[in-house]
């Protein structure tokens, strides 16, 4: 709580006015208590309506996770734990340094003040650039929402020629799939020069301002790039977060199983064709013999197997009559369009609104970084920093939640 005395130095007449305040305090306020307590209650009712609407994402999460426990865990095998394991790390040392700043804005510690605000905001880059890599190996795959996704087990990084002719997308649509890491790179690389023009000119212009506060920016936007290279590091040192080759390769219908080495024997196309007029052969006499009511067995097999065909095509099964013997259950193919797709969708609209509020947070320190540089900030007027400081914890506190939900399932 702020305190409610007023600082000699601070009072004057900022607008003219019969009577003297300190700058800090708005108009409208009569001390800086009733300003800081307002300005709190503010925040809180903020956070609730962000609570509520990351709510009703997490809703929808429980219920299609209800539905399809199988779809989230196959799915998830696609997300790099490693990843994940460093945002979290990344984002509660944030929290740390964020909740340091509030306390060096209590106690006038200007410098302190500023580096802790650099730390938050190099972490929240860091998060960012490693997103970055997550996103655009992801959408280079196909592992796109219902509609867009096209992960193929036995092509999993096509080329955008690929996409086109095999897939139906546009040629730009195509390029941007391909190479969706420079255009998430490109507005922060267009940042960086400009925060270093920025610092060049204040350096050769001797403006000791502008230079304090684009020193600790620059080194803020170098760190999105550190986080790229981090993320391409863990990224391609290990086969996580490409788990649909063990999982998503399993063909329910005929019971075979894709390995991570892709072991199809695609050098004898004359043996697949022999095998698949021997299995029509084979099912043309299993079907006459299904006619004769006293082959119940071979009945319930033809019936299995079209239950079968039916759940790998996404449709609904109509029939729920008990079949005797033979195969009653088949194991669903999770890597459809129809039902990975659902799971990255939420996976992207949790994880993106998410990452808007990192941006969102990364506007609001920098506006705190440069009023910290101007010494705004004192033991009577701190109540931005911890306003800003709260907001951060929530956004925090809302990706340790969303961490175990997505990357952690199996």
């Amino acid at each position: 709580m702020s305190t409610i005395d007023v600082a000699p130095e601070n009072a004057h007449d900022a607008h003219g006015h019969d009577h003297d305040h300190p700058s800090f305090l708005a108009h409208h306020f009569d001390t800086p208590e009733q300003q800081f307590d307002s300005g709190k209650l503010g925040i809180w009712l903020f956070l609730v309506t962000e609570v509520l609407f990351f709510g009703g994402m997490f809703c929808a999460y429980a219920i299609f996770r209800m539905l399809r426990p199988d779809v989230f865990e196959g799915s998830s095998q696609f997300l790099n734990t490693k990843l994940g394991a460093i945002n979290t790390g990344v984002l509660l040392f944030s929290s740390l340094t964020m909740a340091w700043a509030v306390r060096c804005s209590q106690t006038e510690e200007y410098k302190k003040l500023t580096a802790m605000l650099a730390s938050t905001l190099s972490c929240a880059m860091i998060f960012l650039g490693v997103k970055s890599i997550e996103y655009s190996h992801k959408w280079g795959m196909g592992l796109l929402p219902a509609g867009s996704f096209f992960y193929d087990p036995a092509n999993p990084h096509p080329t955008a020629t690929e996409m086109v002719e095999k897939h139906g997308f546009s040629a730009g649509t195509a390029f941007f799939l391909e190479n969706g890491l420079y255009f998430l790179c490109a507005p922060f690389a267009l940042l960086m020069v400009g925060v270093l023009v920025w610092l060049a000119v204040s350096v050769l212009k001797g403006d000791k301002f502008q230079t304090a506060c684009a020193m600790p920016l620059s080194v803020v936007c170098i760190c999105f790039f550190v986080g790229v290279g981090l993320g391409m590091i863990l990224e391609s040192g290990s086969d996580e977060g490409h788990g649909a080759h063990t999982v998503a390769g399993e063909h329910a219908g005929d019971g075979h199983v894709a390995t991570g080495d892709h072991d199809h024997d695609h050098a004898s196309p004359a043996k697949h064709a022999a095998v698949q007029v021997g299995t029509d052969s084979d099912l043309t006499i299993r079907e006459r013999l299904a006619t004769d009511v006293t082959n119940s067995g071979i009945s319930s097999e033809l019936s299995a197997r079209e239950r079968q065909t039916t759940l790998a095509q996404g449709s609904v099964v109509t029939d729920t009559s008990t079949i005797e013997g033979g195969i009653s259950e088949t194991e669903q193919n999770v890597l459809t369009p129809r039902t990975a797709g659902i799971f990255f969708g939420i996976y992207y609209c949790m994880t993106g609104v998410h990452a808007i509020h990192i941006l969102c947070g990364i506007g609001v320190l920098t506006w705190l970084l440069i009023r910290s540089v101007r010494h705004d900030f004192n033991r009577q007027y701190f109540g931005p920093v911890d306003y800003v400081g709260l907001y951060w914890h929530l956004v925090d506190l809302i990706w340790i939640y969303l961490f175990p939900l997505l990357y952690l399932i199996r």
